[in-house]
């Protein structure tokens, strides 16, 4: 029954979508077509075809051994600091707790390293081309917004540097789309530090991430296109373009470039947690001063609808309903953090509330992130700065609808003892 209500939540969540689309008239159906077809190919392969399954256990045990590089480089640093709960450093060196700016921040820099590796060395672009290919030739959108949903499977905000040509004849509806999918997914580089807060508690959490990530980039489309149609002619249509890609003069410079660029998402990263939780807080003391309410409890309720689309059960709904507020306001670093909480005390009952779960909060859906890509996008076009404002808070609001369907969908594939969705073995 659950795998029925996360199939019908799926159209559920479309039709709320359309419902509040700027123009209901304007129905692309070659993109809400492949927009629904090509995650449900891609979670069929990977969650029913024993090769599918077989692919999906190597790329968590990949990750994770990739990850465990790290910790060589943490240790070296932090000592005693950076060893987490339950486990044992060089030397047996045990753990003194868990503490996030230690055990898990770092990671970021030594993903964002590997990452801008793969990028000099050619592996990454070839990837990038290939999704780029594929959504502009079967969804039939701009050559501009293929290539940067196919790059934000790969990197984060940086994305926007491949199309920085583009971006000033942009229609608005290729802006929502590239807003949308922007905060609608994560970055590579952060994949690492979710991995490493859930990994004890969910032990193939490194392949939902990355499944997530990849199921994002159609579900992205399709959300942007109903939620703002096209009504223009991009200047791009059909069109296959190259990335815009400044390649370092050596491999050293490739590692130099992308360590810098995970220490200023590490920072970025603490300076929201800083700022948000102190000033949620505040606003949490004058809401329970006057209504005895809190912020994350008006959004759960908000969320509760929802979530309830999204086949989780009936005993999970109000928690997981919580971490979905939470991650509006505070960022889906703290709802994964509460999340792996939540799973170590048994607030989650239901495995399979995880798994949708996971698959939910796999994105930059925040007021935050409204912030970043906005301001980030308008300070390299000022001249689109206002129709970016304009449409900032819809494709939030897209972003987080694209999430829910993410949810929904791992929901609909979800088998009670599932061997990859949640042990692995």
């Amino acid at each position: 029954i659950h795998n029925f209500i996360s199939f019908t939540g799926i159209w559920g969540l479309l039709i709320i979508t359309w419902f509040i689309s700027t123009n209901r008239r304007i129905i692309n159906w070659r993109v809400i077509i492949w927009g629904i077809i090509l995650p449900l190919i891609f979670a069929s392969f990977i969650f029913r075809v024993p090769a599918g399954m077989t692919l999906f256990i190597w790329v968590n045990s990949a990750v994770i051994k990739v990850l465990s590089f790290a910790r060589e480089g943490m240790f070296f640093l932090f000592g005693p600091l950076s060893v987490s709960p339950g486990e044992e450093g060089p030397g047996g060196v045990k753990s003194i707790g868990f503490i996030l700016a230690f055990q898990a921040l770092p990671s970021i820099i030594f993903f964002s390293a590997l990452m801008s590796l793969l990028y000099y060395i050619g592996l990454m672009p070839l990837f990038i081309k290939a999704f780029s290919l594929l959504f502009t030739r079967l969804m039939k959108i701009s050559g501009a917004e293929s290539l940067y949903v196919a790059s934000n499977i790969f990197v984060g905000v940086e994305s926007t540097f491949t199309i920085r040509p583009y971006i000033e004849k942009m229609t608005l509806s290729e802006l929502c789309t590239i807003l949308t999918m922007g905060m609608g997914s994560v970055a590579s580089s952060v994949l690492a530090f979710y991995t490493f807060l859930l990994d004890k508690q969910f032990p193939m959490i490194a392949g939902h991430l990355v499944s997530a990530s990849i199921l994002a980039a159609p579900v992205s489309i399709l959300v942007s296109k109903l939620i703002m149609p096209e009504d223009a002619t991009p200047i791009t249509l059909g069109q296959l373009i190259r990335e815009e890609y400044q390649k370092p003069n050596s491999w050293i410079e490739s590692i130099i470039i992308g360590a810098n660029e995970g220490i200023k998402l590490c920072v970025g990263i603490c300076a929201l947690l800083l700022a948000f939780l102190g000033l949620l807080a505040l606003v949490n003391w004058m809401l329970g001063a006057c209504a005895n309410l809190s912020l994350e409890n008006i959004l759960s309720y908000i969320f509760y609808p929802l979530t309830w689309l999204m086949g989780v059960p009936s005993g999970d709904i109000p928690v997981v309903a919580r971490l979905l507020g939470e991650r509006m306001i505070l960022t889906e670093t703290v709802a994964y953090q509460h999340l792996s909480g939540h799973i170590s005390s048994g607030a989650i009952v239901e495995q399979r509330s995880v798994v949708i779960a996971t698959y939910a909060l796999c994105g930059f859906a925040h007021i935050a992130s409204l912030a970043i890509f906005v301001g980030g996008t308008s300070a390299l076009v000022p001249s689109r700065a206002r129709d970016l404002a304009k449409i900032g808070f819809r494709a939030l609001i897209g972003a987080t609808i694209t999430c829910l369907i993410l949810g929904a969908i791992a929901g609909l594939f979800y088998q009670t003892g599932h061997t990859i969705l949640f042990t692995g073995k």
